[in-house]
């Protein structure tokens, strides 16, 4: 039995997954990779990890169900999300959920070595008077409603009240991961 900590990575994009695998590797992790929601159930039934990173956007699917997977299966198990698909309403999903921090991409494994080190928030965290953007608030308004159709492009843009592809312009333009 070794006594590395075991880091469980969910992500759909083999190759930034393998190259995060290799990192923590070389950091003294042991690391394992799910590209999907059922795959990680798999993983789960022989392995117990305590640390994990969690791709918000798994093919047509959502991280989120992965981070209350995990959460149930481990109440003290450290939890990151990371996404190219950086949002408030995700933000706060994602820690309602259980994760324990939210990192946008591109992030690398210092960051997420760093967030699995940090406890808690920040009580002096600036609170700056920075308003938003339209185009901000847009996109804010989109992924909320991506989240509330569970990543379902359609239903998004019947709820959006716009066509479809015109959704899709807009998510590619966002490089959404």
């Amino acid at each position: 039995m070794t006594d590395r900590p075991l880091l469980l990575i969910v992500e759909d994009d083999a190759a930034f997954a393998r190259t995060l695998q290799r990192s923590f590797e070389r950091r003294g992790y042991r690391a394992l990779h799910a590209a999907s929601h059922d795959e990680l159930e798999l993983l789960l039934k022989s392995h117990r990890p305590g640390y994990a990173v969690v791709d918000l956007k798994l093919g047509g699917a959502s991280g989120l169900a992965c981070v209350q997977t995990l959460r149930a299966g481990d109440a003290a198990m450290k939890i990151v999300v990371l996404t190219g698909f950086a949002s408030i309403a995700t933000a706060v999903e994602a820690i309602k959920l259980g994760a324990d921090h939210y990192l946008a991409k591109p992030s690398n494994s210092d960051d997420i070595e760093a967030a699995f080190a940090r406890e808690g928030g920040n009580p002096d965290a600036p609170v700056d008077g920075r308003h938003s953007s339209i185009k901000t608030l847009e996109w804010e308004h989109i992924h909320q409603t991506l989240v509330e159709t569970d990543f379902n492009i359609s239903e998004a843009a019947r709820r959006l009240g716009m066509h479809r592809r015109t959704l899709a312009r807009k998510l590619e333009k966002r490089q959404v991961r």
